[in-house]
């Protein structure tokens, strides 16, 4: 493969590395964001306080954001260094779509605790860790693909 084709191949699996995974922190910021916006909305009407903490929930998907962009970097150190095939492409490609996927994911299971955090006004360390969990599957997903990439 030519060099300026594995250098446009490059930019373009890093470019997807980092889109699908901002599609799902997208997805999930705004899942989790309409549960919050519902959840306070029946505090108010029930002149319960609103707890602010539903704004971690609505947050969380971020972080996939930014695991995307680190494995972009590494697609695109392996395109510059001459390392580029279809197989780093499909790689960068695949952890995007994994990102995305495990951020949408705890998008909907945020939507469920800030539902469940507003009825009963417990339980946001379990919550919390529940997402953490969903969180670590995206962890694994950028380490094992950058070191793959390396």
């Amino acid at each position: 493969m030519s060099g300026q084709v594995a250098m446009s191949l490059g930019k373009l699996a890093a470019a997807f590395s980092l889109c699908l995974a901002a599609m799902g922190s997208s997805l999930g910021t705004g899942i989790a964001g309409l549960a919050a916006a519902g959840a306070w909305k029946r505090c108010y009407v029930q002149d319960k306080l609103a707890p602010f903490m539903l704004v971690a929930f609505v947050g969380l998907p971020l972080t996939q954001t930014i695991y995307g962009m680190i494995v972009m970097n590494a697609v695109l150190r392996a395109a510059q260094s001459g390392r580029m095939d279809p197989c780093v492409a499909l790689g960068g490609l695949a952890g995007g779509a994994a990102m995305g996927l495990t951020s949408w994911l705890k998008g909907r299971a945020g939507a469920a605790a800030s539902d469940a955090l507003a009825e009963t006004g417990s339980g946001f360390i379990n919550y919390l860790m529940v997402l953490g969990v969903i969180e670590t599957v995206s962890l694994f997903v950028m380490v094992f693909i950058t070191r793959a990439l390396t």
